[in-house]
């Protein structure tokens, strides 16, 4: 068999999130589908990271396992062509060597963004999260810098995480305001479920002026979920890009450029 590696982008709004739900619209159901038709035999989807409900990507990794022999571009074609309106394939790439589309990844990247003016959007309703009164995307930016390195994040972890380790190494959290939007961008070795929409109600809080700037370093010295404040929404939250080493051949986004030359994946 040949494996294949893709890359995807998805509205996650009308998902029931990544993994396969028994009754529920999910994006790997839909993708494993289109591409099973196209290689004529059923095909089972890796990811690099699975997303939640309501949550989207701008470039989610995949690789699959193909009986057959097909021209790459038929893989893109012939999938986009089975696939619904709110998923596409954009490139696809023979793997090298023993690709995984999870478990060779050195560093993933999140981006949340938050609409900050008054009115909700009737557009971005599902594209972004809403805060009404103003937020100071400064001190979000200085609050969010307690946080990169290697820490226990238990207290920025969902309470069913499944994770052996509430252990990650944080590379990088900007934090800054383009016009009527505040953006995050994060990157670390490996997430916690809900780690990153946990983070962002933080921010969002002390960007209210509701919390100290220091409030991020004092969470992390509690470790405990309960005292972490409110769960971002899901709407806001993308994944950005996967990054893996070079010799496996797949792009690297800029946004890593950031990371230290002695970057590892996450055991």
């Amino acid at each position: 068999m040949s494996r294949i590696v893709l890359g995807i982008e998805y509205d996650g709004s009308g998902f029931s999130g990544w993994q396969w739900q028994t009754e529920q619209r999910s994006v790997q159901q839909a993708l494993e589908q289109a591409l099973s038709k196209v290689a004529n035999h059923k095909v089972t989807v890796q990811c690099a990271g699975r997303t939640d409900t309501g949550v989207h990507a701008l470039e989610q990794v995949v690789h699959f396992d193909a009986k057959v022999e097909r021209e790459l571009h038929t893989w893109v074609l012939g999938g986009n062509s089975n696939l619904p309106d709110d998923v596409r394939i954009t490139w696809v790439k023979p793997a090298v060597g023993d690709f995984h589309a999870r478990y060779s990844a050195i560093a993933r990247f999140y981006r949340y963004v938050i609409l900050n003016r008054p009115i909700k959007s009737a557009l971005l309703r599902n594209q972004v999260t809403w805060h009404h009164s103003p937020l100071d995307a400064d001190k979000m930016h200085q609050a969010a810098q307690h946080l990169i390195g290697h820490h226990d994040f238990s207290t920025f972890r969902a309470q069913n995480c499944q994770s052996k380790s509430p252990c990650r190494k944080m590379y990088f959290i900007d934090v800054y305001r383009d016009d009527d939007k505040v953006v995050i961008d994060i990157s670390a070795n490996a997430f916690l479920h809900h780690m990153v929409r946990n983070i962002a109600g933080v921010l969002i809080d002390i960007g209210a002026g509701k919390q100290d700037v220091n409030w991020t370093k004092e969470l992390l010295e509690f470790r405990c979920r309960k005292l972490g404040g409110v769960t971002a929404p899901p709407y806001g939250l993308y994944l950005g890009a996967v990054y893996y080493p070079e010799h496996y051949g797949i792009t690297k986004h800029p946004v890593f450029d950031k990371l230290p030359v002695d970057a590892q994946r996450h055991d």
